[in-house]
């Protein structure tokens, strides 16, 4: 099984709703505040070429910076990896 990995910065208005919707929905997730580790903030970089946050990894699936609607869109463009999240 491959870990699911979000990345937050704490206060982040956009991750509070990210985390809110994945506790909704009983997704397991690996999640790294990147403020609080900078070598974290360089995975963040390496993973999705950016810094912003929410920025979700889930094996080669990878939603960066986004809202809870990109996160949809995204999820409905790749049916395979909205099953592998049970979502």
């Amino acid at each position: 099984m491959k870990k699911t990995i979000l990345f937050v910065k704490t206060g982040c208005p956009w991750c509070i709703d990210a985390l809110a919707y994945f506790e909704s929905k009983q997704v397991k997730l690996d999640i790294i505040d990147v403020r609080a580790d900078g070598q974290r903030m360089d995975e963040l970089v390496a993973t999705s070429g950016q810094t912003k946050t929410p920025t979700l990894k889930h094996g080669d699936f990878v939603v960066a910076d986004f809202d809870l609607e990109e996160l949809e869109a995204a999820l409905a463009k790749n049916p395979e990896a909205k099953t592998a999240l049970g979502l």
